[in-house]
């Protein structure tokens, strides 16, 4: 699809290129699998040492908000490092970024065991997060290589299939973890993870981005791709719903270890479990949303997702500022959330990419440096909050009603033309 800016007109700083021969698309479950496990590594990243976060602040005799910081560090990185690799993979194709990117979270991870301060895991949990980001956006810039409307719907549904495991396995995985070994046992688990996926991607990742469809332009080339996507309108509507619709989120990640255990008295194990019963609504919403495609369009499919979230973060706010239900009700209204955030979530991303595929590799970066740049600003100001049910609840709805207008006021879904339903093929 030719790059538009607004209501179809071209964007001119974001030329088309010559038509090529079709890529062939390998089978969507291979991709779907290979391509989550990448994008896998982010999620473990930021979710598999959330139980230890108190043990850390213990052991670096350091405070809680101060512990938080260190996941602003790695979602810092995520978003500063999808704005240098996209363009790098607009230039030299997907594979050779994506290991890259890999490898350097294996060697911070590998740091990390022999961090001496609260201070030094900070930066190499910023390195972590660079180098997850390989996975972050070169996934979504194959999506767009090999997919586009409804089909990219759908792949990035069957995507966050995958994806979605991450955030169910990794607070367990951790808590199973801290059974045997100190919370920097679960560095080693991730470096050790990096290390697997080096050797998948080495042996089954294919280039999605021929030579001929490369652009290296270097830094001004790049800054002028950005210029061009930011002055799309639409586009720029659709990054910021993301980004707010993730804030909703990563509030949840960021404040649901205190929820859970210092609010309600749960231990290490029992958080691990109770967050991955959490993660398995937002994924029943992501595998909800091919089948619903098939009637609605993705626009629709994002509006009621954000509606929906925001009148769950509502709930939230009210049974836990009246502590009406206990534990029940305040799980519940968090399921509602992640549920609502399923929706959202594969489809502002969908509807925005198929607007630049030309620049797959740049729109997909400047995608997720919104959606974890806003990651990073919530983490703290759920802790500046209180770190408990409400705090979680104020944001969701901040959040998501900020989105809502968004789309009323900047995007203007019911303007955007349907994708065919060939697409979906």
């Amino acid at each position: 699809m030719t790059a538009t800016q607004d209501a179809g007109t071209p964007d001119a700083a974001v030329p088309a290129t010559p038509a090529t021969a079709p890529i062939p698309r390998p089978g969507a479950a291979r991709t779907a699998l290979t391509l989550g496990a990448f994008v896998a590594i982010g999620p473990l990243t930021i979710d598999m040492y959330l139980p230890a976060l108190p043990a850390i602040g213990r052991d670096l005799m350091t405070t809680s908000a101060t512990v938080q910081l260190t996941l602003t560090g790695t979602l810092i990185g995520l978003a500063l490092g999808q704005l240098v690799i996209g363009p790098l993979s607009d230039a030299f194709g997907r594979r050779r970024p994506l290991l890259a990117g890999t490898a350097l979270h294996v060697l911070a991870s590998l740091l990390v065991l022999v961090a001496p301060n609260i201070a030094v895991l900070g930066g190499l949990r910023l390195l972590q997060g660079i180098g997850a980001a390989s996975g972050a956006v070169i996934a979504l810039a194959v999506v767009r290589d090999l997919y586009d409307g409804r089909a990219a719907a759908t792949m990035l549904s069957r995507l966050f299939l995958v994806l979605g495991a991450a955030p169910v396995l990794a607070p367990t995985i951790g808590g199973e973890i801290l059974r045997f070994t100190t919370w920097r046992g679960v560095f080693a688990f991730l470096a050790g993870y990096g290390v697997l996926m080096l050797v998948v991607g080495w042996a089954t990742m294919r280039e999605t981005l021929p030579p001929e469809r490369r652009r290296s332009s270097g830094v001004r080339g790049t800054l002028r791709v950005y210029r061009g996507l930011l002055r799309d309108r639409t586009y720029v509507g659709l990054i910021l719903v993301a980004g707010l619709t993730m804030a909703g989120l990563f509030s949840y990640v960021s404040g649901s270890t205190y929820v859970y255990q210092r609010q309600f008295g749960l231990d290490e194990q029992q958080f691990g479990l109770l967050f991955g019963a959490g993660a398995f609504w937002l994924i029943a919403a992501t595998q909800l949303n091919p089948l619903l495609l098939r009637r609605w369009s993705p626009q629709q499919l994002l509006v009621a997702g954000t509606v929906a979230g925001a009148l769950a973060g509502a709930a939230l706010v009210v049974l836990a500022g009246t502590r009406t239900g206990g534990l029940p009700a305040v799980t519940g209204a968090l399921w509602a959330v992640l549920f609502a955030c399923g929706l959202a979530l594969p489809n502002a991303p969908a509807l925005a990419l198929s607007r630049h595929g030309e620049a797959a590799g740049s729109a997909a970066a400047l995608l997720g440096a919104v959606q974890f740049g806003v990651g990073a600003l919530v983490s703290p100001v759920v802790g500046l909050l209180g770190n408990d049910a409400v705090a979680i609840g104020l944001v969701v709805v901040t959040a998501l009603v900020l989105a809502i207008a968004v789309l009323a006021v900047v995007v203007r879904p019911w303007q955007l033309p349907v994708p065919e339903e060939a697409a979906a093929a």
